[in-house]
């Protein structure tokens, strides 16, 4: 089942899911990044019904988190 947020971010089975853009706007940069990235394997994502990506906001944010401790990504 799935339930669109205020954030655009999505909602599967009690996991919240977030869009290419605002995993985009998480990392500064372009959505064709992220969809690279998932395709590199560095994201897992799922597919909509409708086709599009979604990523999983835990996920999406311990590797955020990893990567400011490693020294490779500063906000």
């Amino acid at each position: 089942m799935l339930n669109r947020y205020p954030q655009g971010s999505v909602r599967v089975t009690g996991e919240s899911m977030l869009t290419p853009s605002e995993v985009a706007a998480m990392f500064r940069v372009d959505p064709k990044t992220v969809t690279r990235w998932a395709k590199a394997g560095k994201l897992s994502a799922i597919r909509t019904l409708g086709g599009h990506r979604r990523y999983p906001e835990a996920e999406v944010r311990a590797l955020l988190e990893e990567l400011r401790e490693t020294g490779y990504y500063a906000a």
